[in-house]
């Protein structure tokens, strides 16, 4: 089961920091792929949905700024941002 807050966090957050222009987007905002299918996201599952638990985008062409919704990505653990351009 997709979990709609978490999907939109991750859509906002691929927006600011200019996604089209990433390294690696593969899968990202793909309409019928979930949200833990999409490069760099490891989820784990809790009940019948699916949770990110750690996005690791190091190295990877982010630029922009980094989306204040990554806050509602409740159970994110690890964030890997290194070696990128994003404000």
């Amino acid at each position: 089961k997709k979990c709609p807050q978490e999907r939109n966090a991750l859509k906002h957050f691929y927006e600011s920091a200019k996604g089209q222009e990433w390294t690696n987007d593969t899968l990202w905002l793909h309409p019928y792929k979930s949200h833990c299918d999409w490069h760099g996201v490891t989820c784990t599952f809790l009940g019948d949905s699916e949770h990110a638990r750690k996005l690791d985008l190091r190295n990877n062409g982010l630029s922009g700024t980094l989306s204040k919704s990554i806050g509602n990505l409740s159970m994110l653990e690890e964030l890997d941002l290194s070696d990128n351009d994003i404000k």
